[in-house]
C-alpha cells in the first residue's frame, strides 16, 4: 500500500507504508546512528517526533525485551529507506514491523532518506505529515497546525516511585527519562527516587537524598519554566548532575539561554571535548535545543564541554556548588560508553559532599 510523506515547505516522498494503517502529523527528525533503532523509536526525547532513519537498513535484528527505553513508541511514526523483511538475531521477538503494527505506530519505508536529510539539513526540521492520501486539506493543515509544546507534562511521571537499592540516594525529576540512566545507576548501586516534572524543591529536600539529577526529555526548555526555580533551590544545598533537556534547564537556572538548533543533534558519533582535560568521546545525543554560549558570560556558569564539529556547548559547571550537566548521554543506549565515567564523577562529588559536610 502505498503512503506519503508530506513535508511543510512542499515536498512530497512516497513508499510504502507499514505498521499501524493511521495518519499523523509531527515534527520530521533525523537520526544517524547506524543501529540502536529499538532504543531511539521508544526513547522519550523523541515524543511527538517522526523519526527519519539515514541508515538505509533498518530492522534486521528485529525487537527484543531488553533494548527498551520507555513501555512503548515515543516517535509519532517512522521513516526508513528500507525496512528489513526478515530479522535475525537470538534475541528477537518480532520483527520490527509486526512491533509497529501492534504498538499502533505507523511508518513508511522506500524513501529516499538521504534526498530527505540533504533537505532537512538545507532547510531545518519541519512540520510534516504521514498520509495515505496527498489531498488540499493535508497541505492546508500542515500550514495551519501547531504542534504541542506539553511534551514534558505529557511523558513525565504521574508519581513518585523508587528503584531501589541499599547505597547512596539520589532524587532523579523525569522530564522524559530513559530507562538506561536507571539501569547506569543501578549497577552502581543507587537507590534512586523519581519526581514529576513538576516537583517542588521541597518536596524533594523532604526525602533527605544525597543528591540529584535532572533527566533528559523532550521539546522546548522554555515549555519547562517552573523546573527552573525547583533546580535553583536544590543545586544550593545538594550535589546535582543534569542531562540533555536536564543539562538545558540548568543552564537556564543560572541565567543562560538556550536556542533551537537547525537541525539537531541526533544520532551516536558526536565528537565532543573535555576543555579542561582536551579528552575526547564520542557520544550519544538527542536533541533540537542547545545552549547559547554567549549568554553565559556574567553568570556562575563556566563551560566544560564542546561539540568539535559545530562548538556548541556540551558541558556546564557551577564555580560555587557541586553541580554540573552535559548535554550528551552517558548512558548512551545507543551508542559509545565512552562517558559513563560521569556517573561516577557525580558519585565521588556526592562523596565529597558528605564528608565535607560530616568534618565541618
Amino acid at each position: 500500500m502505498q503512503r506519503y510523506l508530506v513535508l511543510e515547505n512542499g515536498s512530497i516522498y512516497e513508499g510504502e507504508a507499514f505498521g499501524a494503517p493511521k495518519s499523523i502529523i509531527g515534527e520530521l527528525v533525523f537520526n544517524t546512528g547506524m543501529s540502536g533503532y529499538q532504543e531511539s523509536i521508544t526513547d522519550l526525547s523523541y515524543h511527538g517526533q517522526i523519526l527519519t532513519f539515514t541508515y538505509p537498513l533498518i530492522g534486521n535484528y528485529g525487537i527484543n525485551r531488553d533494548d527498551f527505553e520507555s513501555f512503548k513508541p515515543a516517535a509519532s511514526a517512522i521513516v526508513t529507506h528500507e525496512i528489513a523483511r526478515r530479522s535475525s538475531n537470538w534475541r528477537a521477538n518480532m520483527s520490527l514491523a509486526e512491533w509497529a503494527e501492534k504498538m499502533d505506530l505507523p511508518g513508511i519505508t522506500g524513501v529516499d532518506t538521504r534526498a530527505l536529510t540533504k533537505e532537512l539539513r538545507s532547510y531545518g526540521v519541519m512540520k510534516a505529515a504521514l498520509v495515505d492520501e496527498v489531498t488540499d486539506e493535508v497541505l492546508a493543515n500542515l500550514k495551519t497546525v501547531v504542534l504541542s509544546t506539553e511534551q514534558v507534562k505529557e511523558v513525565t511521571t504521574k508519581s513518585t516511585y523508587v528503584n531501589p537499592t541499599e547505597g547512596v540516594s539520589i532524587a532523579m525529576i523525569d522530564f522524559g527519562l530513559k530507562n538506561s540512566i536507571l539501569r547506569s545507576l543501578a549497577r552502581r548501586g543507587v537507590n534512586v527516587e523519581v519526581f514529576p516534572a513538576d516537583v517542588d524543591a521541597q518536596t524533594i529536600l523532604d526525602t533527605n537524598p544525597d543528591g540529584v539529577l535532572l533527566s533528559n526529555g523532550p521539546g522546548d526548555p522554555e515549555s519547562v519554566e517552573k523546573a527552573v526555580a525547583t533546580i535553583r533551590t536544590l543545586q544550593e544545598q545538594l550535589p546535582l548532575m543534569g542531562i540533555c533537556l536536564g543539562h538545558q534547564l540548568f543552564a537556564m537556572a543560572n541565567g543562560a539561554k538556550t536556542y533551537k538548533l537547525k537541525f539537531g543533534h541526533r544520532g551516536f558519533n558526536h565528537a565532543v571535548r573535555n576543555l579542561k582535560t582536551g579528552r575526547i568521546d564520542f557520544t550519544s545525543q538527542n536533541h533540537g535545543y542547545a545552549v547559547d554560549p554567549a549568554s553565559i558570560a556574567g553568570t556562575d556558569l563556566e563551560i566544560t564541554h564542546e561539540e568539535i564539529n559545530d562548538h556548541t556547548v556540551e558541558g556546564v559547571r557551577l564555580k560555587k556548588h557541586a553541580a554540573f550537566s552535559v548535554q550528551f548521554h552517558p548512558d548512551a543506549a545507543p551508542g559509545p560508553h565512552d562517558a559513563e565515567y560521569l556517573f561516577d564523577e557525580f558519585l565521588e562529588m556526592i562523596a565529597n559532599e558528605k564528608e565535607h559536610t560530616e568534618n565541618a
